[in-house]
């Protein structure tokens, strides 16, 4: 039951309906959706507390698209009109330009610019540019995700989770992968040093003279790198590498491995190599989920910060820049800091599904 302080929110079945078609149709703005949810979990009962609770968003929040439901029902859900010049576009024209975004592409391409929907629509480029900013739609970008189907998944993340969280004792924990095929590129032309209005410049096409493989270990808990770079990378590198860990260990500490699982970590070789050295504990990472392994988080600053930009003559150059890299980052290491439990990552997983789901894919 509602609070006795609180006004009473009952709901038609036309309300219903719109309400449920609003929070769950795709061509609904993210903002219009929330308040959408709220409405409806209002007409359900509980406090502005409980509800703020539930959907993670402010009391104040909840409070405010109550009372403005209530005041001015379905209306008071949608964004009030500004002062100004009188508006040249109806609702009925927005709604069509998002509909048509949201659920069509043109015939010559795979996504919709604010040129083809003003053709399209009748409408102008600005006019097709005001929509999309208002209910944040972005036809030209693509964001890549893939969700883990490995039947563990769940008892991998919170068994890596957990090593993240609280570390065993006497022990250390090592995030461990290879970053391959590093290629050894040289620009045809010299790089032009940056100037004052001009930015750094160089040619856009370069020779290969060879790859590495790099071997890196990240210390959670100092940040400090293992490295070791190969000119392959088999299940015979990656036991030199595991020699490599063994020797710069300390011998009275256990050692933790945070892994991926590619091949070359699970063949009879390791395993034999693991089972001879009892101190080793290997954590696999579930398939397709490298965000959890946070050597990955290494790699992307020495992509971008050393190996994006640079220019090499030939292998040897390139394994030089970066040994050189590496012991600068061991002279100043910078761990990083997990913070979500794994409660959460999975809680956050189910979220992202159910709002799939109940969109319509």
């Amino acid at each position: 039951m509602p609070s006795p302080k609180l006004p009473a929110l009952a709901l038609s079945d036309d309300e219903l309906h719109t309400l449920n078609g609003w929070a769950r149709r795709r061509k609904t703005a993210q903002a219009v959706a929330l308040r959408s949810r709220i409405v409806l979990r209002c007409a359900e009962g509980g406090s502005n507390s409980e509800i703020a609770t539930e959907l993670g968003i402010q009391r104040n929040t909840v409070a405010k698209w109550r009372s403005r439901f209530i005041a001015d029902r379905l209306d008071g859900l949608l964004d009030e009109a500004r002062p100004g010049r009188p508006r040249t576009i109806s609702d009925e024209q927005v709604e069509a330009v998002i509909v048509k975004t949201l659920e069509s592409t043109p015939a010559n391409a795979t996504h919709w610019s604010t040129r083809s929907m003003a053709a399209e629509s009748g409408l102008t480029q600005t006019a097709v540019s005001r929509i999309w900013n208002a209910f944040a739609l972005q036809p030209h970008r693509r964001e890549a995700w893939k969700l883990s189907k490995d039947p563990l998944f769940v008892d991998k993340i919170k068994d890596v989770v957990g090593l993240y969280l609280a570390p065993p004792e006497r022990a250390v924990v090592l995030c461990v992968d290879e970053k391959s095929q590093i290629q050894a590129l040289n620009r045809t032309a010299p790089i032009l040093p940056l100037l004052p209005g001009t930015p750094q410049r160089a040619s856009h096409d370069y020779i290969r003279h060879g790859t590495s493989s790099l071997y890196a270990a990240l210390d959670i808990t100092t940040g400090k790198i293992i490295g070791r770079l190969h000119a392959r990378h088999r299940a015979i590198e990656f036991k030199k590498f595991l020699i490599a860990i063994d020797k710069e260990v300390p011998a009275e500490l256990a050692v933790h491995l945070v892994l991926d699982n590619v091949s070359s970590h699970k063949t009879p070789v390791i395993k034999r190599w693991l089972a001879a050295h009892p101190r080793f504990t290997v954590h696999f990472t579930p398939t397709s989920s490298s965000w959890l392994n946070l050597v990955e988080r290494w790699f992307s600053e020495l992509t971008t910060k050393k190996l994006q930009r640079g220019s090499h003559t030939s292998v040897r150059a390139l394994n030089a820049d970066i040994r050189a890299w590496i012991k600068t980052w061991n002279d100043n290491p910078r761990p990083y800091v997990w913070t979500k439990t794994a409660d959460q990552i999975l809680e956050s997983i189910a979220r992202y599904c159910t709002r799939i789901n109940n969109s319509g894919h």
